[in-house]
């Protein structure tokens, strides 16, 4: 049995990707007891984000600049909020043949993130 899930990300800026994190899409952080990562938390989703600097950027990763699909209970309600907030859509909410209402996000880092919800 799976009892949590956790991504892990290398950015380019720690401080910058934690106030991202924390301004533009609501999660909370959280210091770790080691100055190279921090750990971003909203409600059952968890990110622990390590700074790299000389890593890959994540725009050059191409499809694997995708991290996460996040399932929500009302995708319109965090698409409105995180659009209020001044996010960056790569796809705009939407009603998919899948039975998905759902929508993409780029990070101020370049990582993409789907958020969705069950029809």
């Amino acid at each position: 049995m799976i009892t949590r899930t956790m991504y892990v990300l290398a950015v380019p800026d720690l401080l910058a990707s934690a106030n991202y994190y924390r301004d533009v899409l609501g999660f909370t952080v959280r210091e770790i007891g080691d100055d190279g990562w921090r750990i971003f938390e909203r409600e059952g989703c968890q990110i622990m984000a390590g700074d790299c600097p000389g890593s890959t950027p994540p725009p050059e990763l191409g499809d694997h600049s995708y991290f996460a699909y996040i399932a929500v209970d009302d995708a319109e309600a965090y698409y409105r909020e995180f659009a209020g907030r001044g996010a960056e859509f790569i796809k705009h909410l939407r009603d998919e043949p899948w039975r998905m209402r759902e929508f993409g996000i780029r990070t101020l880092d370049g990582h993409r993130i789907m958020f969705g919800q069950e029809l």
